[in-house]
């Protein structure tokens, strides 16, 4: 004890020399930046990379296009797992790791305790808040590892604040974690509100209630007309093709839509999801919750993180070719000038970090690629599961040894197999070879050549790294390229090819370089590397890794 006391004052001492010595000769600099006072992560559902060079000379010098010009670009970052989706996406992004690590395989799964779908953020224990609908019974409970905001609200001893939203529950949750001071998602249907659960509060803030009632919303139920002339919408093709579905109510999927006529044949406010003006309705409640919260008004660092969901109802619904599309990401651009304006004026140019990315890309509508004589097709899913049943019953005289066929994998009866004296590698094995010999397969890999073989790179490695040995199936299964499990019109995602996996990523702002990387790069490096900014200790739960180069160091 006298030892640690004697240590404690010989550090005091040299310690007020030393400082006196600086004050002495001025300041001097540090080798490790200060923190910004707000971090702004924005997820743009369903962008493909090529979108920020095909769209380029259409945006504003104030949206896209400064992130690029004053900021740092990853121009080749990919997803490094497979399915790629929704819910995977953003949990990769914001733990810092892959499904095999944080356990979020996809938007739904098997459970196999109980033989039940699970949805990702389904939660029946708590109560809705701001809804009396279900639509609110939302958390992260499925989730096995901290994210991002959850390490800076320890690091600030939960001073720091976390903000999540997202017209997607799925999104707003997954991206704010266990801590979040507010995590919040669009109740549409007769409603138009921003909702939230128990999990986070017992009842909503003023601040939200307050916008909920202005009735911004409706101020976008008008008119969906292109914003600049349609003629000049080149890098698209025709506004009219049988690629497109449209809306209900609508002969045709054409400019314009008249969104308030269309409305009650498409779930009323949830129109609004399949719309640029979703993304403009988000982006406005963003704008709120930095005012509402205070956010980045003192040193500690808060984290407000949004995903901008309606460019992936607009490529489902029309397709990535699409001039809806291409006019979404030239409103989106305006939509983020405005967004940086009141970053600039509310906390300050100089105050903030942003980054820039996407939960997955997409693929072109698989039937206009094959009109071009270019490969692609449609996977049956119930056609191959009722097939490969007539051929386990073939092979084995039993039709039970499936017990579901979801999500691009093969859940076995296990003990179905037990109990007709069969082992399971052996029905894995049968499973394997015939998925290998269905049309629209490329691979199939069984859970023990998974659990048995650390693969190193491919697209083996990338199944790999989306499967968790407690939640996944027996048999996971990759089909070919443009190759889709969807209807025949609008865009889908999910593979491991470029199309669905390589995609933006822009820093910009306080302590961010400007610059550049073409070395490849992955999502999970997102969370390391705002880590490194913050100052926060790289936790084990992280197996992503700093993109070197980024960060500035004075």
């Amino acid at each position: 004890m006298k030892k640690a006391f004697y240590l404690l004052s010989v550090f005091i001492i040299a310690s007020s020399a030393i400082i006196a010595q600086d004050i002495s000769k001025g300041p001097t600099k540090t080798n490790v930046v200060e923190s910004p006072k707000l971090v702004v992560g924005i997820v743009v559902d369903q962008m493909r990379y090529d979108y920020l060079s095909r769209f380029s000379e259409k945006f504003t010098g104030g949206g896209f296009n400064k992130l690029l010009q004053e900021g740092y670009s990853c121009e080749n970052n990919y997803l490094n797992y497979v399915p790629t989706n929704t819910a995977p996406g953003h949990a990769s992004i914001y733990t810092g790791s892959t499904p095999s690590n944080h356990g979020i395989l996809n938007n739904s799964w098997l459970d196999p305790r109980t033989n039940e779908v699970v949805y990702c953020v389904g939660d029946s224990q708590i109560n809705p808040v701001g809804t009396g609908s279900k639509a609110g019974m939302k958390s992260p409970n499925r989730l096995l590892v901290k994210t991002l905001a959850d390490y800076n609200r320890l690091h600030t001893k939960m001073k720091g604040k976390t903000i999540s939203i997202s017209l997607k529950d799925r999104a707003a949750v997954l991206s704010g974690g266990f801590n979040a001071n507010g995590a919040y998602w669009f109740r549409g249907q007769g409603q138009g509100y921003w909702i939230t659960s128990s999990f986070y509060m017992d009842k909503l803030p003023k601040w939200v209630m307050d916008f909920n009632n202005s009735k911004i919303l409706d101020n976008y139920m008008g008119q969906w007309s292109s914003l600049l002339p349609l003629e000049s919408y080149v890098e698209s093709g025709p506004d009219d093709t049988e690629y497109e579905r449209g809306f209900k109510g609508k002969n045709k999927p054409v400019f314009p839509y008249n969104l308030l006529q269309l409305a009650p044949y498409n779930g009323n406010y949830d129109i609004i999801r399949a719309t640029p003006f979703g993304n403009s309705y988000t982006l406005d409640f963003a704008a709120a919750a930095i005012g509402g919260e205070r956010l980045g008004q003192d040193t500690d660092t808060d984290l407000l993180l949004v995903s901008l969901s309606s460019t992936d109802y607009i490529g489902h619904n029309f397709g990535a070719d699409s001039k809806e599309v291409e006019d979404a990401y030239l409103r989106l651009d305006q939509d983020l000038m405005k967004f940086l304006n009141v970053l600039d004026k509310e906390v300050g140019v100089d105050n903030y970090t942003l980054f820039l990315t996407s939960d997955h890309g997409a693929n072109q509508v698989p039937h206009y690629l094959i009109s071009q004589g270019l490969p692609g097709g449609y996977f049956k899913e119930a056609t191959v599961k009722f097939e490969l049943n007539y051929f386990l019953q073939t092979k084995y005289g039993d039709t039970q040894l499936i017990k579901n066929f979801l999500g691009n994998q093969v859940y076995l009866n296990h003990e179905r197999i037990r109990s007709v004296n069969l082992k399971i590698s052996e029905v894995e094995n049968a499973v394997k070879d015939f998925l290998e010999a269905t049309e629209g397969v490329k691979l199939a890999l069984t859970r023990s050549e998974l659990l048995e073989n650390p693969f190193s790179e491919g697209i083996e490695l990338m199944v790999q790294n989306g499967f968790h040995p407690e939640r996944s199936g027996d048999v996971m299964y990759v089909l070919d390229p443009s190759v889709v499990v969807y209807a025949e019109k609008g865009s889908s995602h999910g593979s491991p090819y470029e199309f669905d996996t390589h995609v933006p990523l822009l820093f910009f702002g306080f302590g961010i370089n400007e610059g550049k990387t073409t070395d490849k790069t992955y999502s999970i490096n997102i969370a390391p590397t705002i880590s490194e900014l913050l100052n926060l200790p790289m936790p084990s739960t992280f197996t992503g890794t700093v993109i070197k180069g980024i960060v500035k160091k004075e």
